[in-house]
């Protein structure tokens, strides 16, 4: 991507998180996906790491950080709109190397990325406080080196790892903000409640929510909490993944193709993907 046209999509994106009001980044796994997205009107685009995974038959957290910046390459190839990274946890436990990830995004064509506090190791899931802190802290150096906006997500995973403790995750995600983070995102978060709390304690910094699993509210109850920003993380990508697997088992277990009373219309796939 040329450094303009990426610039002014870095500054649409920025634009995105000061205007007033909430948005939704949905979660595009593959360039295909991507342009349908763009295609009914949303604003700017976020990859899913597990959706990508699940594509190429592995599972969540089996990518390398080549893996991940092949599919934002043609995820961004494929849409005129801003593209945000899941970087996991930078595909590396060292401040220094995780910020890599950051730039790596960025000559990809990214404007903006999410960096977690998880180690991707099953025994010690999360990382302790200070080096969690000293990773964002390396990110957002790595972020500001760069010649346009390019905003970073700091995400605190306790809730996605079986430590449902909300005051820890919101210990750090403030230190998060405080070390220059753009977003700050916890996800997994279960109630309400926690999602107000959260939204309150990091303000005026904007929050990312993931509108995936057990939490279910709607677009406007989130921006009436506050929130700015709604992600759905693998849902869309399950949603797809669910609807092939009951096709391949209702021709399996009933002999029958009743599900292509149910698929987008060849016409329309195939117009979209002239365009």
């Amino acid at each position: 991507m040329d450094l303009p046209n990426q610039t002014q999509l870095a500054h649409g994106f920025k634009a995105l998180h000061e205007a007033h009001g909430v948005f939704v980044i949905p979660n595009p796994w593959d360039a295909g996906s991507a342009k349908m997205l763009a295609s009914l009107g949303y604003q700017a685009l976020a990859t899913t790491s597990a959706g990508y995974a699940f594509s190429q038959a592995r599972p969540d957290g089996g990518l390398s950080l080549n893996d991940t910046l092949e599919n934002v390459r043609a995820i961004v190839a494929a849409s005129p709109l801003p593209v945000a990274v899941d970087l996991e946890n930078g595909f590396a436990d060292a401040p220094q190397a995780c910020a890599q990830a950051i730039l790596a995004a960025s000559e990809a064509g990214a404007v903006g990325g999410s960096i977690e506090d998880a180690t991707g190791r099953a025994g010690d899931p999360i990382y302790p406080f200070d080096l969690a802190v000293q990773r964002i802290e390396a990110c957002v150096a790595a972020a500001r080196s760069l010649p346009f906006p390019f905003l970073l997500t700091a995400r605190a995973e306790n809730f996605l790892h079986g430590r449902p403790d909300l005051d820890d995750t919101i210990r750090r995600l403030q230190a998060f903000a405080e070390a220059g983070a753009d977003v700050l995102y916890a996800p997994g978060l279960r109630t309400p409640q926690e999602v107000l709390a959260v939204v309150r304690a990091v303000a005026p910094k904007p929050v990312n929510v993931l509108m995936s699993g057990a939490l279910k509210l709607s677009v406007t109850q989130l921006a009436e909490m506050g929130v700015k920003r709604i992600s759905v993380g693998s849902s869309m990508a399950l949603a797809a993944y669910g609807a092939f697997m009951a096709a391949a088992r209702e021709i399996q277990e009933h002999g029958t193709f009743t599900y292509t009373d149910r698929c987008l219309p060849y016409a329309q796939a195939n117009q979209l993907f002239k365009g």
